[in-house]
């Protein structure tokens, strides 16, 4: 499915985080220049078959996936800024660039993956669900949030989206809770790393979960009481192949090139909605569609 026409819906079904980057230019031998790093967090039952797919893609244009998986959003970039990647796969644009602005980076999108709607879930009384509707939250709500930058970011404007809370910055200006300039129902709300919301759910009265975390936790979708709408503002949410400046330029070129190749199928595109339950789906330009 076309990109464009992709954020002409109003709300689609999504995806986990993921994305992958390129390393600097190295004088490595032949068989280093066909095998390339791969950066990724670490793999669940949704992103396995995913990875296999595009590695099997990949060694039929002799292409050999190395996959090197993090356990935390702070560390694929700077692995990759360090050259011990060659590629990484977590993060989408606004994350990238908060990244580079803070780091003093120079990391840049070698193509695009995938989106993956942010969700609020309900919090859970034993295994049952606290609220089934976004109106149903009580004053004084208690909602965990991710307290990185960029997610924490997304999340409140998910909150705003919602009608929960107002914020006095738009568009892609970071927010902080600092930011909230109204706040009827008196939520509590408590940032927490991103790993960590999930496990929270019964102790909150809603949590914001990234989906890779949410799948890997077994969270079930149908206790969703708002899902994050697809805009044409939503660019900055798309997840991408991420690189080393000047990428293209260096020996790593052909196979960062064959990589996106791979990745970029009717195969893949497949795969990634059937292995996330229509959860994620696919971002880049003139990619199936997949309802």
């Amino acid at each position: 499915m076309n990109f464009k026409k992709l954020f002409g819906f109003a709300t689609v079904a999504a995806l986990s985080v993921v994305t992958l980057a390129a390393c600097a230019p190295s004088s490595g031998s032949k068989t280093d220049e066909n095998t390339l790093k791969v950066g990724i967090m670490t793999r669940t039952d949704a992103t396995e078959p995913l990875w296999e797919k595009v590695s099997d893609l990949a060694e039929k244009d002799g292409l050999k996936l190395d996959f090197v998986e993090f356990t935390d959003y702070s560390q694929p970039n700077k692995a990759l800024a360090n050259g011990e990647i060659d590629v990484n796969a977590f993060q989408h644009y606004n994350f990238l660039n908060n990244w580079n602005s803070e780091n003093k980076g120079d990391l840049v999108a070698a193509a695009d993956t995938l989106i993956s709607p942010l969700r609020i879930f309900s919090g859970l009384d034993g295994e049952k669900v606290k609220y089934k509707t976004i109106s149903e939250l009580p004053d004084g709500a208690v909602i965990s949030v991710p307290n990185d930058p960029t997610n924490e970011s997304r999340a409140l404007y998910l909150l705003q989206t919602a009608g929960l809370i107002k914020l006095n910055v738009s568009g892609e200006e970071l927010a902080t809770i600092v930011n909230i300039s109204e706040n009827p129902k008196k939520l509590d709300i408590k940032e927490l790393d991103a790993s960590q919301t999930a496990a929270t759910r019964t102790s909150v009265d809603a949590a914001i979960i990234n989906n890779n975390y949410a799948v890997d936790a077994g969270v079930d979708y149908a206790t969703v009481l708002f899902k994050e709408e697809i805009t044409p503002e939503s660019k900055q949410w798309v997840n991408v192949i991420a690189a080393q400046k000047d990428w293209e330029k260096s020996d790593k070129a052909d196979a960062i090139k064959t990589l996106i190749k791979a990745y970029q199928t009717e195969e893949v595109a497949k795969i990634l909605s059937d292995s996330s339950n229509g959860i994620d789906v696919p971002a880049w330009e003139a990619a199936p569609s997949t309802n």
